[in-house]
């Protein structure tokens, strides 16, 4: 898998830098560089093809579309792998705390239940399998 990305890779540094040359031919254009100018330009379309076969093979690949909102904020991409793995965190903490929560609720109102009706909370023990009171 990694391969196809490498692959990929090189293909982009090769269509960027055809790029960051034609931007300079264009800057200083001579007409004697025309002959230059269409040598970087087929450069760069053969570059896009090259970048359009790698897509098939990457056709199965799905990125999450605030990834792209990273990028276009000059933001690294990876930080948006970080963010999402504080905040499952975060998130996992906070489920944590109201499980904690409910399990001593529960607890709690089956001891007060068990004052105020002690034969059915015994009924109730003995359905759910527990030998004894919560204490």
């Amino acid at each position: 898998m990694a391969e196809k990305f490498d692959h990929l890779e090189e293909h982009l540094e090769k269509f960027v830098e055809n790029i960051r040359q034609l931007g300079i031919i264009v800057s200083d254009f001579q007409p004697s560089s025309q002959a230059g100018l269409s040598q970087k330009l087929n450069f760069i379309v053969t570059g896009l093809q090259d970048i359009d076969k790698c897509r098939q093979q990457l056709h199965d690949i799905m990125v999450p579309l605030e990834v792209f909102e990273y990028i276009d904020q000059g933001r690294n991409p990876q930080l948006y792998t970080k963010e999402c793995l504080e905040r499952a965190l975060a998130k996992n903490e906070q489920v944590k705390g109201k499980i904690d929560t409910m399990k001593k609720f529960k607890s709690l109102l089956i001891q007060e239940l068990s004052k105020v009706f002690p034969e059915d909370m015994a009924k109730y023990r003995s359905i759910r399998g527990e030998d004894h009171p919560p204490s």
